[in-house]
């Protein structure tokens, strides 16, 4: 059986540790005799893992940054209850939508497979099990955009506005992003719980901005641009500039379908009598749909393929 666990908490997937206990827990709870265990925690993140029970076996492979993962059970006899196994793990995971993809009865085999096929196949592949150049490539888009936290991060770097500014410069290059201007860093923040540097560097194709928090050592930062980069090379060289734990990326395809139409000049007039201060939570309700003031700043103004038009 091959189950797809979407929708799922979202630090549901950052421990390995966490992981091996939902398998090994899913195991117990359906009957299964469990021999032994082993899982990985990969750089910056993902988690594989299996489980090995007298039955056969659970495996497993988590994407945080989708807050999705897939796992297989494969056993042979009927001791196990397969329902729970799947419920349990659902709720180790939090998962809000569950679709068993595949129950397959194993063993009856009409040809035998071709060996060699599959081990060209498997020596010539060097793709991603998600590929975010295929997505681009596949939908066409605008623009990606990411967000990257990253947990546990090294205190005294995060509070170098000097090493900041380092790490952009070097990320623009990295991933090919001309600069528009200088990086600004700034000191924000009398209240201890958001204290800490902020970041902006406008790029020819849109934006790079974070936040560098002190209470918990996270830093919070987001790439928008109408320029095709990797999100997974992002979040793995803010990973070893921060020295960080562990980290969550959230990556965007945005295309027209994810942007609603412009509202004429009356319902701007409208939507300013309505719209609070404008920051990062801040939301303002059109006709169409609401969106955080940054988002649409982020798709409207700074990408210079968007007709630009004022927010409140």
């Amino acid at each position: 059986m091959t189950i797809e666990y979407y929708e799922c908490g979202a630090t549901a997937f950052l421990d390995a540790a966490r992981v091996e206990n939902a398998l090994l827990k899913a195991a117990k709870d359906s009957g299964a005799t469990v021999i032994s265990s082993s899982f990985h925690q990969f750089n910056p993140q993902g988690v594989s893992g299996v489980v090995v029970i007298a039955e056969s076996h659970f495996t497993i492979h988590a994407w945080p940054e989708h807050d999705y993962a897939a796992v297989d059970i494969f056993t042979c006899g009927d001791s196990i209850d397969m329902e729970t196994a799947v419920m349990s793990m659902k709720s180790s995971f939090e998962s809000q939508n569950v679709v068993v993809s595949s129950d397959q009865n194993r063993g009856i085999i009409s040809r035998p497979v071709e060996q060699l096929q599959i081990g060209q196949t498997l020596k010539n592949s060097t793709t991603h099990p998600i590929s975010w150049k295929k997505e681009y490539e596949h939908k066409n888009p605008w623009g990606v955009l990411s967000s990257i936290d990253i947990y546990d991060s090294d205190p005294e770097t995060i509070r170098d506005a000097e090493k900041i500014r380092q790490f952009v410069y070097e990320l623009c290059d990295r991933i090919d992003m001309k600069r528009f201007g200088e990086c600004q860093v700034v000191h924000f923040g009398e209240d201890e719980r958001v204290e800490g540097f902020s970041m902006t560097q406008l790029i020819e194709t849109s934006l790079i901005s974070g936040h560098f928090a002190n209470a918990d050592n996270t830093v919070y930062l987001d790439v928008f641009s109408c320029k095709f980069y990797d999100p997974r090379e992002v979040a793995e060289f803010a990973m070893s500039f921060s020295r960080g734990a562990t980290t969550k990326c959230r990556s965007l395809c945005v295309s027209n379908a994810d942007v609603p139409p412009f509202p004429d000049a009356g319902e701007r007039r409208r939507c300013r009598g309505r719209a609070g201060r404008s920051g990062t939570f801040t939301k303002i309700r059109f006709k169409h749909d609401t969106y955080p003031t940054c988002q649409r700043r982020l798709v409207l103004r700074n990408c210079p393929m968007w007709p630009a038009w004022p927010c409140p």
